[in-house]
């Protein structure tokens, strides 16, 4: 029996490149399979990035345009100067001055502008880019530049109307009334004129009387730019009430009955009345006790005197005491007195027609007077008659064709006054503005 030794020394005897060839195969297969999962999972799990984009070449990039190297002066045009003076002021150059005005002057009268801001854009080369001038809020003009040169336009203004309702009580005038209840003077004026035939706005305006008016107004955005037709007014002292409905170019009442009457109130805007229509007041330069057949209305020099009614001129001139004074002979035996003028208006002279509210001449203090001031008298047939007292026709109604539109006109307007209706609305496109 051979021993266990031997045995093992013969199972391997003559096989050792076999031995070799089989360890090395599971190396390879081995091998394999590590590089096969590596790249299962390099696919798999490793996310893949995206291309590089190419890199361009510096000599080939494009560079952006440089900004415009632009210069904006802006400027104002004060009340009493021009256009051309605060150019020069500002080193315009004359050149530019005189491209901006000749743009400008088919576009603009430069004779009538009051005031105003501007604002002007140049290149780095001083040459001209835009130009703008604001002569008001909606009075805008534009100077710019295209291929065939420069040309001016007037700016387009979007503007919104608004119709209104403003209320206030009178403590001490119509003017401080409509100022407390945040308007403006000419409001205030456009009012007045309105009810010229009915309130004597002297006399007749008391503490606690109450008015109402609704008016359009118009707005660039937020900004107020100005008043735009009244459409209707109330006046109420105690228990008497006046209104007055816009209804095609003139006011009427309730009944259709038009405000414009023969003879107006008074015979200027309102002021404070100085002297009162009296028999027997003292003189302020000859003393003593006479009559004074008129009223003195104390005004500023100046202010434009209104005739108060139509009619031709019978005197035109100086007349001692009364200094220059024009007298008027109206309808139904009519005359009035206007003197102390500082000059007559345009073209009034003896013989000429005279319309209602055309200016016969302004406020001065010539003649016998202490200062500056209106004496108005009123005669009929040749008899002075109390200005503040008289009672005059009434106006015209409104036609018979036109009473049903009418009434739907008052009762819309109607309800604005008297109704609790919101104070503002804008105003619907195409909406009846009789």
């Amino acid at each position: 029996m051979e021993s266990w030794e031997s045995q093992k020394s013969d199972r391997f005897h003559g096989k050792p490149f076999g031995a070799k060839r089989h360890r090395r195969k599971w190396v390879l297969l081995s091998g394999f399979l590590v590089v096969g999962l590596s790249i299962l999972v390099y696919f798999l799990v490793i996310p893949t990035a995206p291309p590089l984009a190419p890199t361009a070449s510096p000599a080939l990039a494009t560079a952006p345009p440089p900004e415009p190297n632009l210069q904006t002066i802006e400027g104002e045009v004060k009340e009493r100067s021009t256009l051309f003076r605060s150019l020069a002021e500002k080193n315009i150059p004359p050149r530019s001055i005189d491209l901006i005005v000749s743009k400008l002057k088919s576009h603009v009268n430069f004779r009538k502008i009051k005031g105003g801001t501007y604002r002007l854009v140049t290149d780095e080369k001083g040459e001209l880019v835009k130009f703008t001038y604001e002569a008001g809020p909606t009075e805008i003009y534009e100077i710019e530049k295209d291929a065939q040169g420069y040309f001016a336009h007037r700016k387009s203004v979007s503007l919104e109307t608004r119709l209104v309702k403003v209320a206030g009580e009178i403590r001490s005038s119509l003017f401080e009334a409509m100022d407390e209840a945040g308007e403006q003077e000419p409001l205030t004026i456009a009012f007045a004129e309105i009810l010229a035939w009915e309130v004597d706005f002297y006399k007749d305006v008391r503490d606690g009387d109450r008015f109402k008016v609704v008016v359009e107004k118009v707005y660039k955005g937020d900004q107020f730019v100005g008043y735009g037709t009244i459409r209707g007014v109330e006046y109420r002292r105690g228990e008497k009430i006046i209104r007055g409905i816009r209804y095609k170019d003139g006011y009427y009442n309730e009944d259709g009955i038009s405000l414009r009457k023969a003879f107006l109130k008074a015979p200027l805007r309102f002021t404070r009345i100085s002297s009162r229509f009296s028999w027997a007041r003292k003189h302020p330069i000859l003393g003593g006790l006479r009559p004074h057949f008129g009223v003195d209305y104390a005004a500023p020099p100046g202010t434009p005197i209104w005739a108060v009614a139509d009619g031709s001129v019978t005197s035109c001139g100086w007349n001692d005491g009364f200094g220059n004074q024009v007298i008027l002979r109206h309808m139904n035996g009519y005359t009035t007195c206007y003197g102390h003028l500082s000059r007559f208006g345009p073209g009034i002279r003896k013989g000429v027609r005279v319309k209602q509210k055309q200016v016969i001449g302004y406020v001065g203090s010539t003649g016998l007077s202490t200062g500056p001031h209106l004496d108005y008298r009123l005669a009929k047939d040749g008899r002075f008659r109390n200005p503040l007292k008289e009672a005059f026709p009434a106006g015209l109604p409104v036609e018979k064709g036109e009473r049903e539109a009418y009434h739907q006109t008052r009762d819309g307007m109607l309800a604005w006054l008297q109704g609790d209706s919101p104070y503002w609305k804008k105003m619907e496109e195409g909406g009846n503005k009789n």
